[in-house]
């Protein structure tokens, strides 16, 4: 059901959402919602994965465009642009995922610098909010190390902080602690606590996976397919259901439909006087990175039918453990043992034994659920006639009978984990590993699922190794290890721990375990944290505004925080930065002298049939050319044909016989000159320098001899050309590959930066931030601006003083055009990246809609003149055309600023005419 009308105490609405509805494609996302959520709470949103929490967030935060309903957030409609823009200082958000809005080679201080700027703090305000953050936080000591490099439960700190530098009125958190250990997640809460005692008025909404975070919010919202079932406080949850614990209740609350057939978990106990034989042994396990170790000396012993959870926080080196366990990584250091034998990949027997479950699923979507499971029995080995049948078994245990010819993609998520738990078992396994199997999955599906390993393990002996960060299920299991930043704290059955630690429940003796590893004092807490805290809203202390955060369309201060944001990931990267410097001196060398329409030294045969002193002039009149290389005498049309075929001649001379003779009386004679035609435009050149040389002969021949105007005639035209007297390829290539570099890598770069934005999902800071679309594309186009006039001034200097092409005109008027080009070719990157989506797409895209135009349609090799139609549209209008003829009239013709006006007209009006055509189709929300 929804909740169309709030509860009649319920404080004024921060948020209140009517008929809302989205789509992906064809599949709904939300349905129907209607909801006021209460201002001044701490509200919960709950449900598994892919109920449509994380999209309403977005459409409550303004990062997402609203197409169905109405979203009134702050007093006012998120799909009036006016309003998102004056409410956005007032809104924070944090999306989902660990640090999804940091950048990780930036520092600690300079991630909390970079959304101060945004929001407009002077550099005093921003020091005085940074360090009270980071000291409340406990990231104080941590403030020069990057983002990329702390822990999870870091993250979600720094993450915080950011979202909290500009004093929000709601605070908007996507599951900022999945995957993060339990000392992490207490402390995180402990923090928000502390903040909200402080301020009050403040309204917070979390999403959570977590029921028993969700037992400590004030107001919950129940979700369930794009719905909500159910809204109140968790006691009013608890007393509406009749249930004792809020997973109790949310199954509850489901409909009737997804929790029929539904039953608690069973789970007998273990028999007594198993066999004590070790299923997976591991000593001293340890795996590093390069200088990174991700497992710690891990030791454990798992016996055969035991059921064994893996437990921590992501990163925590559970995943590594197991990959290491089947053999898809080696050790560093230590040794394992399955069924009391090492560890080798190559042990196809041992492999047969073990049935592997990763947290991605490893299903081909393009095969139906019957082929998937077809393929991977035959992928072990088993006979053929029995496949039909094993195939069978698994569909009907696994409840798959009725989807066998569906794609994996199109199943609901807990019929896509039961087919993986299928695929697994399809050969028979006598052990499974299980990495975190049940993420993401809904309560009743979760359930189902392990009451199938549990009947597995009791029934069948199948051995059980699950990881897992639910603590619910942890105490499912017959023993667990609690794992830490590579290391096994403990291992033991879960009632032991308990006992043990002298807690009520298996978190606190987590908690435990990790706060006596860390010495106490937890890692990214100072013991002062609790009385720091009240420093980031002091009680009656007036919050100091953003200075800039809302006034006018443009900001310096938001743009330049982009600049100085992408010039230091790009100085931190040097690989990316090498590439972009020398990657351009490289392909200059490979172009400047790889792309050469110079025809010399062409390997040429002789096939003389005259054999006098005058054919054999004739001959040498070619070999003594730089045009030409003389080879071995050709003996016969099959020696031609052979040699030509070969690649050993491009050029075969036929001489007739009597050709002297008939030569000296003024007969007309016929010579042979056979050119190799696979590339033309080689063949027509080859082909004017024979006539040339021909006529030339026949010149010296009439001189001779005064053989009369049958051998020459009485007047001859005298070429001369100019700015490039020997007609030569490197003096005209070399000022055309400038223009073609200067377009291609600078566009690449820039195109890159915004499209890993939208890869990594920082560009949500776009979306939720008062940064405009113009600010964001300048601040992220100036260092590649800056770093293409580098890359100028460094082909400038080779082509001077490595490639001997003399600049032989104003340099100063070079060096502005090259300013003008590079920002217009930088701001034809931003264009191309705001259509796409993928860092490969971007490369090959702009590669391509850079390249093809400037060789091809921008006077490169055929002059812009000759082109026709849409070719000839292109040419007049691509930069690289103008660009292309300044650097040629600079280098090759001495010209200047007068000379070339024209030229620089085109380029400055490239420059708006591109940016405002990147702004314009940059979108400010997600479609």
């Amino acid at each position: 059901m929804n909740a169309r009308e709030p509860a009649a105490a319920a404080p004024r609405p921060v948020v209140r959402l009517t008929g809302v509805g989205l789509r992906y494609g064809k599949t709904p996302a939300l349905e129907d919602i209607y909801l006021d959520i209460p201002a001044g709470c701490m509200v919960g949103f709950i449900g598994p994965d892919g109920v449509g929490k994380s999209s309403l967030f977005s459409l409550i935060a303004g990062s997402r465009a609203i197409r169905f309903g109405v979203v009134e957030v702050l007093g006012g409609s998120m799909a009036d642009r006016g309003h998102r823009r004056t409410v956005c200082p007032r809104v924070a958000f944090m999306p989902q995922g660990l640090g999804r809005n940091l950048y990780p080679t930036l520092s600690v201080f300079e991630n909390a610098d970079f959304f101060a700027r945004l929001f407009g703090h002077g550099r005093r305000e921003r020091e005085r909010r940074i360090f009270e953050l980071l000291r409340a936080t406990g990231l104080e000591p941590f403030s020069d190390r990057p983002a990329g490099k702390l822990s999870g439960g870091m993250k979600q700190k720094l993450g915080l902080c950011c979202a909290l530098i500009h004093d929000p009125d709601l605070l908007v958190l996507d599951e900022p602690t999945t995957g993060v250990d339990p000392l992490s997640r207490r402390q995180f809460w402990e923090l928000i606590d502390r903040i909200r005692a402080k301020r009050p008025r403040m309204s917070v909404l979390v999403a959570t996976a977590y029921m028993e975070e969700a037992a400590r919010f004030d107001w919950l919202v129940a979700m369930n397919a794009g719905r909500v079932l159910a809204t109140g406080s968790p006691p009013e949850l608890l007393a509406q259901t009749g249930t004792a614990t809020l997973e109790e209740a949310f199954i509850a609350l489901l409909p009737p439909s997804q929790r029929e057939g539904y039953r608690p978990v069973v789970i007998p106990p273990r028999e007594v006087g198993v066999s004590a034989e070790a299923a997976i042994e591991a000593h001293d396990l340890t795996m590093r990175f390069g200088e990174f170790t991700a497992v710690d000396h891990v030791s454990f012993r798992i016996g055969r039918g035991e059921i064994f959870g893996f437990l921590g926080s992501n990163g925590c080196g559970k995943t590594t453990t197991m990959k290491m366990l089947t053999g898809l990584l080696p050790a560093s250091e230590g040794e394992a043992w399955l069924f009391g034998r090492p560890v080798d990949p190559h042990d196809i027997d041992t492999r047969r034994r073990v049935g592997y479950m990763t947290q991605s699923f490893s299903l081909y979507g393009e095969l139906t659920v019957w082929q998937n499971l077809v393929l991977h029995a035959r992928l072990f080995r088993l006979p053929e006639e029995g496949i039909p049948a094993r195939v069978k078994e698994m569909s009907e245990r696994f409840g798959l009978t009725e989807v066998m010819e569906s794609l994996p993609d199109a199943l609901p998520l807990g019929r896509r984990q039961r087919l993986s738990l299928a695929v697994a078992m399809i050969h028979g396994p006598e052990m499974l590993i299980l990495d975190e199997p049940t993420s993401g999955v809904d309560p009743v599906a979760r359930d189902g699922f392990w009451q199938i390993m549990v009947d597995l393990a009791r029934r069948d002996g199948v051995t059980i190794f699950i990881s897992t960060h639910f603590m619910n299920e942890a105490e499912r299991c017959d023993r667990i290890s609690l794992m830490h930043a590579g290391r096994v704290l403990v291992s033991d059955a879960p009632a032991a721990l308990i006992e043990k630690r002298g807690v009520e429940t298996l978190e606190e003796a987590f908690i435990g375990y990790l706060e006596e590893a860390a010495g106490e004092v937890p890692e990214g807490l100072p013991e002062t944290a609790g009385e720091t805290a009240a420093a980031v809203a002091p009680v009656g202390a007036p919050a100091v505004p953003a200075v800039d955060a809302d006034s006018g369309f443009f900001s310096l201060r938001r743009l330049f925080s982009y600049t100085r944001r992408e010039a230091l990931e790009l100085l931190r990267d040097p690989i990316r930065l090498t590439l972009a410097l020398l990657g351009s001196a490289i392909l200059m060398f490979v172009m400047g002298y790889g792309i050469s329409l110079d025809v010399e030294d062409l390997s040429f045969a002789v096939l003389d049939r005259d054999q006098t002193t005058l054919s054999r002039d004739y001959a040498l009149n070619l070999a003594g050319s730089r045009y030409f290389s003389e080879r071995p005498p050709i003996t016969d049309y099959a020696d031609l044909d052979r040699r030509m075929r070969a690649g050993e001649i491009s050029l075969a001379i036929e001489i007739p016989p009597g050709f002297g003779r008939d030569l000296l009386r003024g007969t007309p004679v016929a010579v042979g000159a056979w050119i190799d035609g696979a590339m033309p435009t080689r063949a027509e050149t080859v082909r004017g320098y024979v006539q040339g040389m021909h006529a030339q002969w026949l010149s010296a021949l009439a001189r001779q001899h005064t053989v009369g105007s049958s051998a020459a005639g009485a007047a001859t035209i005298e070429t001369r050309f100019r700015y490039n007297p020997d007609v030569k390829s490197l003096p005209a290539m070399v000022p055309a590959v400038i223009p073609l570099l200067l377009m291609m890598i600078p566009a690449m770069l820039t195109a890159l930066s915004v499209v890993r934005e939208k890869e990594l999902g920082s560009i949500v800071n776009l979306y939720v931030t008062p940064v405009t679309r113009l600010e964001f594309l300048l601040g992220k186009q100036i260092p590649y601006v800056a770093l293409a006039m580098l890359n100028f001034l460094l082909l400038t200097v080779l082509a001077v003083f490595v490639f001997r092409v003399p600049l032989k005109g104003s340099f100063p008027a070079l060096a502005v055009a090259a300013l003008l080009y590079v920002v217009a070719a930088t701001a034809l990157g931003l264009v191309i990246s705001t259509f796409m989506r993928s860092q490969i797409a971007a490369l090959f895209g702009t590669a391509l809609l850079t390249l093809l135009p400037a060789v091809q349609f921008s006077g490169m090799i055929d002059p812009v003149s000759s082109l026709e139609g849409a070719g000839a549209v292109i040419g007049k209008a691509y930069p690289t055309t103008h660009f292309l003829t300044i650097a040629r009239g600079t280098f090759s013709k001495g010209l200047d600023f007068s000379d070339l006006h024209a030229s620089f007209l085109s380029l400055a009006l490239a420059v708006p005419i591109l940016i405002g055509l990147g702004g314009a189709l940059l979108r400010k929300q997600e479609h």
